[in-house]
């Protein structure tokens, strides 16, 4: 693992991943990565991401408040030169999640959306290694102990991906709906599921 600078932001994560290449992960430029991001939440597939129907400029200014947030971050995941992801993490304890879960120190939270098929990654073997990836970055590089995931209770496919990966089945929740000046973000029926370190990385 090692900090690699790029053109605009440098990375936070790198690691070199066998039959894939170097996976990198470097924080979301809110502008320049703009026209990437829109093209992938606009998809009906990416629905569940609760950006469909945004222009780009206003994905773009969702990324820039959360440009200036200590507790929300977003990044793009990239395999050699291609964008292959948008993972976002944030603290439990200053989002709607922690409402609905007791928070244990060490906590994190996650999203992940994956690029459409195609576009650097579309092998076999390719989700987990990716998810791998960011449970590296997330339990080695910030040294926490827990992931947590509220992926929407429809999303059979995220739900099964994630328990797949070692992730274990928490409730079904409602996080409640966010309406403030800066943000709107509706009511949501998650499925919450929880990784720890020990889990992912066993001694």
């Amino acid at each position: 693992m090692s900090e690699q600078p790029t053109a605009a932001r440098e990375w936070v994560h790198e690691q070199m991943v066998d039959g894939i290449g170097a996976v990198r992960i470097r924080p979301l430029d809110p502008q320049a990565d703009a026209d990437v991001v829109h093209g992938w939440v606009s998809e009906e597939r990416a629905a569940f991401w609760g950006m469909n129907g945004l222009t780009r400029d206003q994905v773009a200014e969702i990324y820039a408040h959360m440009d200036t947030l200590d507790t929300h971050h977003a990044f793009l995941v990239l395999r050699d030169s291609d964008p292959v992801a948008l993972l976002q993490t944030y603290e439990p304890e200053a989002d709607r999640v922690s409402e609905c879960y007791d928070v244990r120190p060490g906590d994190i939270g996650v999203h992940l959306l994956l690029a459409p098929a195609g576009a650097g990654g579309g092998r076999p073997g390719w989700t987990s290694a990716l998810l791998t990836v960011m449970t590296s970055y997330v339990f080695l590089a910030l040294d926490r102990q827990r992931v947590v995931v509220d992926p929407d209770v429809r999303n059979e496919k995220a739900i099964a991906r994630f328990l797949r990966q070692g992730f274990t089945a928490g409730p079904a929740v409602v996080l409640p709906e966010i309406d403030l000046p800066e943000v709107h973000i509706p009511q949501k029926e998650a499925q919450l599921a929880f990784l720890t370190r020990e889990v992912a990385f066993p001694a």
